[in-house]
């Protein structure tokens, strides 16, 4: 794993956004693995004003995301579906037809998680997957488990999960119980992988991702394993980590 250090949120956002755009200058009709969450919005912020200045083009770009609530339909507020829409897509010139988010209004989990499965595989998997680390170390809604997940599936959000979430939305018990996600598998298929992480409060999920045991217990662990994973962190996010 290569780990680059930031100073802050801001040259953290600026970091990974430069990795994701030379992904797309190199390849303009590349396949990107997309994240939601408070983590990655200033790389998408900073996308956007890229694109605007003609430096950033994604008319050509597809996108897959890891991850939607159960339950929400697509133009729910609290959707991962209005997530991207409000803080990426509709900011760049991407063709919406091109994104792709698991289908959470599907009350039938196995059939909106094989459909998903399909689209992924379909695209040949992302050239570049960007994932942000729970403070559980959970990637996508991949939880602590007793085994690696592999394609993807419904998950039970453990109580941290929801309590995390619980400040994008007005009361802890509107937040959805359950989720679509990507399994570790899938993400590991990947060509690259790009993990942004920061504040204190991710530390030890960032140190036991990239100097702990390989295990389950610790999703974001098994990127050890992966052949090309990039880790954008802030000091605080690295406070725990040995100095590089």
């Amino acid at each position: 794993m290569k780990i680059l250090r930031a100073k802050d949120y801001a040259d953290m956002s600026r970091k990974a956004a430069n990795i994701i755009s030379a992904q797309v200058i190199l390849k303009p009709n590349c396949v990107l693995g997309l994240a939601t969450g408070t983590t990655p919005i200033g790389t998408y912020k900073q996308l956007a004003e890229w694109n605007h200045k003609g430096d950033c083009d994604f008319s050509q770009v597809s996108t897959y995301n890891l991850d939607e609530y159960r339950g929400l339909s697509h133009d729910d507020p609290q959707s991962y579906h209005y997530f991207m829409r409000e803080n990426l897509f509709d900011h760049v010139n991407i063709d919406l037809a091109n994104t792709h988010v698991p289908d959470g209004a599907n009350p039938d989990a196995a059939a909106a998680c094989a459909e998903y499965d399909r689209l992924v595989a379909a695209a040949g998997y992302p050239d570049l997957q960007l994932l942000g680390i729970g403070n559980n170390g959970h990637i996508g809604f991949n939880e602590p488990d007793d085994h690696f997940s592999k394609g993807t599936h419904c998950v039970d959000l453990t109580e941290s999960t929801i309590k995390a979430n619980s400040r994008l939305f007005e009361r802890e018990e509107d937040v959805p119980r359950q989720a679509y996600t990507m399994g570790v598998q899938t993400i590991m298929y990947a060509r690259q992988i790009l993990v942004v992480a920061n504040g204190e409060s991710k530390a030890q999920a960032v140190r036991d991702m990239c100097f702990g045991p390989v295990t389950p217990s610790c999703p974001a662990s098994i990127l050890q394993l992966h052949t090309n994973c990039v880790v954008v962190a802030d000091e605080a996010a690295l406070s725990l980590c040995p100095e590089q």
